[in-house]
């Protein structure tokens, strides 16, 4: 290829707020002890969890929490379940807590409406990082669905609380609420989706539309990064998604091409950068 080809990553996209404090945290700890303990992987970018796993970081299961004693352990920002805490008080583990605050205002409202006995429906990832820890608040008695057909095989109350993962649709959220208040249910909706990946959306179907080719950069375990990926390939067909450099198929691509670069809030800006240089040695 020539050196025609432009490449531009879209300055909005990377860490949101919530793992770059989580991030910080960690390799703050690290430069003093070390080592750390993370439940869970940091981040769902297996790129960056390997950087950090070179910088001393130890990722354990929720199974291994209750072996360690005397330790530091950091909670990502996905936040945890009660559980989690428990365990930390009685094997004198320091829980380093890294929960985004997004997702700690969306606990406690869910524990103030299990507390008020209310039924709770949650629209969120079965088995995510966050979706457990928002369930734990419940007892795990929260009836958690992906999709609404889902709830077609569920006997559901006549009344409830609908919540949402932060990292979900606004539209599907309130496609949702409305849906159910169509088959006549009493739905309290409590919309506590975070903005700062939402705004994403709009912006990044704006930027999608300014390029020939986009190349999406994420992690395949990033719920916001299969969101995200999918505004951009509404917005332009010539969507790619790839996890690393070595994804990248220099076949797609023309050297009169003009690229655009974006990813996930779990993407971090070296990788876009790497992947941009990787494009212009094409």
């Amino acid at each position: 290829m020539s050196k025609n080809l432009q490449v531009t990553i879209d300055k909005d996209s990377g860490f949101c707020f919530g793992v770059v404090y989580a991030i910080d945290m960690a390799e703050e700890i690290l430069e003093q002890d070390g080592y750390l303990y993370c439940l869970g992987d940091i981040v769902h970018n297996d790129e960056e969890v390997a950087r950090l796993k070179n910088k001393g970081l130890r990722i354990i299961s929720h199974e291994a929490l209750p072996t360690l004693q005397n330790e530091k352990v950091l909670i990502r920002a996905h936040g945890e379940a009660p559980e989690t805490y428990k365990i930390a008080l009685e094997n004198n583990i320091t829980l380093i807590d890294a929960s985004c605050p997004v997702v700690l205002k969306l606990q406690n409202r869910i524990k103030t409406s299990y507390d008020g006995d209310e039924k709770i429906l949650i629209f969120g990832k079965h088995g995510h990082a966050e979706v457990i820890g928002l369930q734990g608040q419940t007892n795990n008695e929260a009836i958690v669905f992906q999709d609404i057909d889902e709830l077609n095989q569920i006997e559901l109350p006549s009344s409830f609380t609908l919540y949402s993962q932060t990292t979900k649709s606004v539209d599907k959220f309130y496609a949702i609420k409305d849906e159910l208040i169509k088959r006549g249910y009493d739905v309290k909706a409590n919309d506590t989706i975070c903005r700062q990946v939402s705004n994403r959306y709009e912006d990044l179907d704006e930027f999608a539309r300014n390029y020939d080719k986009i190349v999406f950069v994420s992690g395949k375990k990033s719920s916001n990064g299969k969101v995200l990926h999918d505004v951009c390939k509404a917005a332009n067909p010539n969507t790619y998604f790839i996890s690393g450099v070595d994804e990248l198929d220099a076949a797609i691509f023309n050297s009169e091409d003009t690229i655009g670069i974006c990813g996930a809030t779990s993407t971090p800006m070296w990788l876009m950068r790497d992947v941009k240089a990787a494009l212009e040695q094409l």
